[in-house]
């Protein structure tokens, strides 16, 4: 069992920057592959960024390519999603995922454990 915390999200100009934070609980975090969602109110939740159980490997929506980064510190049980160069269609609730594989998933389905979900607001 896993219990996600999501914080740092907010409302920012377009342009700015935000670090999302999601701290886990449990001592296996660390068997743990992690992903970033964001869901518009109607729309599908929709994939942002994953990362291996180590952290080497990451992958990033097209949408946010080259502006959001995912990493993790397996010492201090978090994912952190840092996204730069923010756009008004970036506005969205951001959720934290889990899922007990070495590797991450692109797919809803493939995540067993979220957390609340942090809102990201970004003003034009």
């Amino acid at each position: 069992q896993v219990q996600l915390i999501e914080s740092g999200g907010g409302l920012v100009q377009a342009g700015g920057s935000l670090r999302l934070s999601c701290a886990a609980s449990g001592r296996t975090f660390s068997s743990y592959a992690m992903a970033w969602f964001r869901q518009v109110l109607g729309k599908e939740r929709e994939f942002v960024s994953g990362i291996s159980y180590t952290g080497v490997r990451t992958n990033t929506a097209d949408s946010v390519n080259g502006r959001f980064a995912i990493s993790r510190d397996n010492a201090k049980n978090t994912v952190y999603l840092q996204m730069n160069n923010l756009k008004p269609e970036d506005t969205a609730v951001y959720y934290c995922a889990a899922r007990l594989d070495r590797d991450y998933s692109d797919l809803r389905s493939g995540y067993r454990y979220w957390g609340q979900g942090t809102q990201v607001t970004v003003s034009s």
